[in-house]
């Protein structure tokens, strides 16, 4: 891919979260990473330097408010700043993974809602537009007064494993782990060309195990979990065993997005009867995370179309189809 520039430089930074992940974006558009110095004070707080001019030149940060969820996130905001207060022409935030998604709503008295918040933050730092994927909850583009690009994981995982399973496909079905998800799930079923099946569980009353239901056929058939993300695993290890123990399924193959993967994740994938877990790489896995049965696909063709598009004032919602 090159880049027709047209009167406006065009230049790609990154923060510490995906350093990997940003320089297969700029190689991929035929760019040099920017350069800037991204470390911290003695006291812990963050320091940047920008080291090459940004006065009207179009900047994209690349950054995923992935763990530590706090720095990463203050360094965006910084970042954004330092370009501003350099005369930058614009400045797109790339966050591959937008942290704090799942606080939208206040879902009791007194909550906070802390997606909506990160959104001012965001906006007040001088960012003119957010490139973001597989959004916890997509009304939260709504909490943004500035663009907001939302790609989705989905056609990339859907197209992997559609090569794999080609003519098979009466073999699996799609499985949405719970109720929360079945949009998701039905669209990738579609993209897939399987079934769709869903798991609906329910705590009868408190100190009570879940019960788990499952409404579709899947005996005799190996499933596909699909979920935006994967946190400490418990969702995904305890629908799998369901498909299993009381679906009858032969195997269970798993996907999601965001691999957040925190807190006994591993351990629950490692000991549950997925046979494998495909994964985007919005967050960067360090080895000791990396198991066998793990694949992971690169998201960087993805944004630096995206990057591409709006650069050169082309709709992005072409992409989506």
């Amino acid at each position: 891919m090159t880049m027709n520039l047209h009167g406006k430089e065009i230049k790609i930074f990154s923060g510490s979260a995906n350093p990997d992940l940003a320089r297969q974006i700029a190689e991929n558009l035929g760019l040099p990473l920017g350069k800037c110095k991204v470390s911290t004070f003695s006291d812990g707080e963050i320091s940047i330097s920008l080291e090459e001019s940004v006065r009207g030149s179009d900047c994209f940060i690349i950054q995923s408010t992935c763990q530590p969820v706090n720095s990463h996130l203050m360094e965006i905001l910084i970042l954004a700043d330092a370009m501003r207060r350099a005369s930058a022409a614009s400045i797109t935030a790339v966050i591959p993974y937008y942290g704090y998604a799942r606080q939208d709503r206040k879902a009791r008295a007194r909550d906070p809602i802390s997606a909506k918040l990160v959104a001012n933050l965001l906006t007040v730092a001088g960012i003119d537009r957010v490139v973001t994927m597989d959004l916890h909850a997509s009304q939260i583009q709504g909490f943004f007064d500035i663009p907001v690009d939302h790609l989705l994981g989905a056609p990339l995982l859907a197209s992997f494993l559609r090569d794999r399973i080609r003519g098979r496909e009466d073999e699996f079905v799609v499985v949405s782990p719970d109720l929360g998800s079945v949009t998701r799930s039905r669209n990738f079923a579609e993209r897939v060309g399987c079934p769709l099946a869903v798991i609906d569980k329910r705590r009868p009353k408190a100190n009570v195990s879940e019960v788990m239901n499952i409404i579709g056929e899947i005996r005799g058939k190996r499933v596909i979990l699909v979920d935006d993300m994967i946190d400490t695993a418990g969702t995904l290890c305890n629908a799998a065993n369901a498909c299993v123990e009381k679906g009858g399924a032969t195997e269970v193959y798993a996907c999601a997005t965001h691999a957040v993967l925190s807190g006994p994740a591993i351990d629950r994938i490692r000991e549950s009867c997925i046979r494998e877990l495909l994964l985007l790489d919005t967050i960067p896995l360090p080895e000791e995370k990396l198991l066998p049965n793990f694949s992971i696909l690169s998201t960087a063709p993805l944004f630096s179309q995206a990057i591409d598009r709006i650069y050169e004032d082309k709709p992005v919602s072409p992409m989506f189809l």
